[in-house]
């Protein structure tokens, strides 16, 4: 089939008209079937076949190369199909946007565990008060999340460099501190004494601030006050911060805690810091990464307030 050169051709090609033919396209190529899409679209296979190649003969040249008993797109078909879904996932996206300039509907956000679990959570009630149309919808996990086509509007995230393509808001900064429970405390010695830490078990989230930091908080925090923990008695390590310190509470030993992760321990009286002028400030702070054109008034509103919350922290 060859393709029309008239100058005139190249802004009819899909007009309105082709409307109901894209549409059947978008069918048959989604399925790989003649058949199936007329299934879906209630019409005879004949008319699917008839109507694939008036479009076909307007665009001039061939979307699917036809066999005995199926079909399958030509290279022109793919890149079509591609376009065509590419600009129906847009206008989803439009429509997405139009509903949600409200202060309503649903709110999904990811977050890493040890922050939602110790922090945010709590925390949640005043939202859910401030904002009682907006369903909050909290996922937890230490992996990076792509907010490309994956339906999360916000991440909240733990990290040290921020990546590129996103609107980033600071949250907090972070400081690391030992904590353990008062009996864990008294029974090594450790109020104002480091050198004894030396006996004692060393607990530490092995994803600090990596997929497998390992004990890096210690190293970090031992380098930053030339101490070395090397002949400590042993250590135990966890994939979150938050186990640590329930460990630490538990008197399993010594945790490097952090102290927006500690707060609520400290404050009981669960966990106490035996070196409180020690504390030093993490590399990576807390923030909240959305995409760009994502600033609908529901996120901007959730945004407003984690950012006082995390004020009233710090």
């Amino acid at each position: 089939m060859q393709r029309d050169e008239h100058p005139g051709v190249r802004s009819k090609l899909l007009s309105s008209h082709q409307l109901a033919r894209l549409h059947t396209f978008e069918a048959a190529a989604r399925h790989g079937s003649f058949a199936l899409a007329a299934d879906e679209l209630s019409l005879s296979p004949s008319a699917v076949s008839h109507r694939i190649s008036a479009l076909e003969e307007a665009l001039g040249f061939l979307l699917f190369q036809r066999f005995h008993r199926k079909v399958a797109l030509t290279t022109e078909g793919q890149r079509i199909f591609w376009a065509l879904t590419s600009s129906l996932e847009f206008i989803n996206q439009e429509v997405l946007e139009i509903r949600e300039q409200a202060l309503s509907g649903s709110l999904t956000l990811h977050s890493r565990p040890s922050i939602a679990q110790c922090w945010l959570v709590p925390r949640l009630a005043d939202f859910s008060r401030l904002h009682p149309h907006i369903e909050l919808n909290l996922l937890t996990g230490n992996e990076h999340i792509n907010l490309h086509g994956y339906g999360i509007d916000l991440t909240l995230n733990f990290d040290a460099r921020t990546p590129t393509g996103l609107a980033i808001h600071p949250l907090m900064d972070e400081y690391m501190v030992p904590v353990c429970s008062p009996q864990y405390a008294s029974d090594h010695g450790l109020m104002g004494e480091v050198r004894n830490l030396q006996q004692c078990r060393l607990l530490h989230d092995r994803q600090a601030w990596g997929l497998d930091t390992d004990s890096d908080e210690w190293r970090t925090w031992g380098s930053h006050w030339h101490l070395s923990l090397e002949a400590c008695a042993s250590h135990m390590g966890f994939d979150r911060a938050d186990l640590a310190i329930l460990a630490a509470t538990h008197h399993a030993g010594v945790a490097m805690g952090r102290r927006q992760l500690a707060s609520q321990a400290l404050a009981s009286g669960a966990l106490v810091m035996p070196f409180p002028d020690m504390a030093v400030r993490c590399e990576p702070r807390y923030y909240l990464a959305t995409l760009p054109h994502r600033q609908c008034p529901k996120i901007q509103a959730f945004i407003r307030w984690i950012q006082d919350q995390a004020q009233g922290a710090s």
